[in-house]
């Protein structure tokens, strides 16, 4: 790390090659692994977790308790909820450890947000702007712009970018809130009109 442009608590330890960018937040008793990317203007709450090689993108909130293991992606301005749980090996044995080469990668797209203690199991991506809720647990690929709500997850509906609940019609919606328009394409995908 060469200028420090960013601001770390006493309380937080970083590793040697960590990359962290301009005007990030790091709070009380964090940890950032060796090889862990962190993009610009993120912060991280308290307790947060950052293992061996993540990459976080730009604007990214993680909130307390959160913990990134090896072989997670966050884009840009993914917000993750308290407690949120992520993992990197579908089936893990204390006794017969697999290391990196077991690991799936889990990727979550851009502007999405998952709630207080939702669970993303490995080797998924969650959608653009998709919203997850509180005590989900993903199981499979997230739609972008899916509201995912459950145990296992499902898609209960659609949200606009800025959060807020669509209602379609014929196939399209408008944002009552910041008044985007999105439409259903044929194959079912939601995607913002031009």
């Amino acid at each position: 790390m060469e200028e420090k442009n960013f601001f770390v608590h006493e309380s937080s330890y970083i590793d040697d090659d960590v990359q962290i960018g301009e005007g990030t937040k790091i709070w009380h008793f964090c940890h950032i692994q060796r090889g862990a990317r962190i993009g610009k203007h993120c912060s991280l709450g308290q307790n947060v977790n950052v293992s061996n090689h993540v990459i976080v993108g730009d604007g990214c909130k993680l909130q307390n308790n959160v913990s990134l293991y090896e072989g997670v992606e966050l884009e840009d301005y993914v917000f993750c909820g308290p407690s949120c749980v992520f993992t990197n090996d579908l089936t893990p044995r204390a006794k017969y450890p697999k290391g990196p080469a077991g690991y799936k990668k889990t990727l979550i797209r851009e502007g999405a947000s998952i709630g207080a203690n939702a669970t993303i199991v490995c080797g998924h991506t969650v959608g653009k702007w998709a919203l997850i809720g509180s005590g989900a647990v993903v199981t499979k690929n997230v739609p972008d712009y899916a509201l995912m709500l459950g145990v296992p997850a499902t898609v209960r509906g659609y949200v606009c970018q800025c959060g807020q609940q669509l209602k379609f019609e014929n196939g399209e919606a408008q944002c009552a809130s910041c008044l985007r328009r999105y439409r259903k394409t044929g194959d079912g995908r939601v995607e913002e009109a031009e």
